[in-house]
């Protein structure tokens, strides 16, 4: 276990031998390369190994930023970063080989732990058939997911406060404001949280 035990931990999660699957692994891999981590920042690339991080998780942290493909409405290479909450995951079986980001999430309160606050840094895949490597359109969006990582860790870990509580209270994240109609933005971010009918 990595022992995050509090901060942040931004988990690169996919099959690196499925094509564009792999995104968060690369995206991880060369923000963790670049340096610079700010204080009570993890960056873990778990692959598939689910219950990796369900274990880490267990230890503790107060948010957890999780790049992967994503599927969505725009074209290959799209990034995309959503706020997800307990509402948001549903019921998925949990794969103590594998890795299904909702299930693994879903299961924290069954284990004894909690969901914390959880943002997602997706990419659209162009291909998640087998072979190792993006695809030139997701490889080309990995500075972007990285960019997008960076903004999230600059509103949850303020200058000179080691890490964001999420309260609200200028040492996390701020609530979310109504930016687009059907959703919230996180102030400062691209963050979208779609809103339940």
């Amino acid at each position: 276990m990595t022992g995050v035990g509090g901060g942040v931990l931004v988990a690169g999660v996919g099959n690196i031998f499925l094509g564009d699957d792999g995104f968060g692994p690369e995206v991880v891999r060369r923000f963790a390369a670049a340096g610079g981590l700010p204080p009570r920042v993890r960056a873990v690339d778990y692959g598939i190994r689910g219950m990796h991080l369900a274990y880490d998780l267990l230890d503790g942290c107060d948010a957890l930023v999780l790049v992967d493909a994503l599927g969505g409405d725009g074209p290959p290479g799209t990034v995309t970063v959503l706020e997800v909450g307990a509402d948001d995951l549903g019921a998925g079986e949990f794969d103590a080989h594998g890795m299904h980001p909702a299930a693994v999430l879903g299961c924290l309160e069954a284990l004894g732990g909690r969901l914390p606050a959880c943002y997602v840094v997706g990419c659209v895949p162009a291909d998640v058939g087998e072979g190792i490597g993006l695809s030139e359109t997701v490889a080309s969006a990995v500075p972007e997911a990285i960019t997008a990582v960076r903004t999230l860790l600059t509103r949850l870990c303020p200058a000179g406060t080691g890490t964001g509580t999420g309260t609200g209270t200028g040492t996390g994240p701020e609530p979310v404001t109504a930016a687009v109609p059907g959703s919230d933005a996180v102030p400062g971010t691209d963050v979208v949280t779609p809103r339940r009918p």
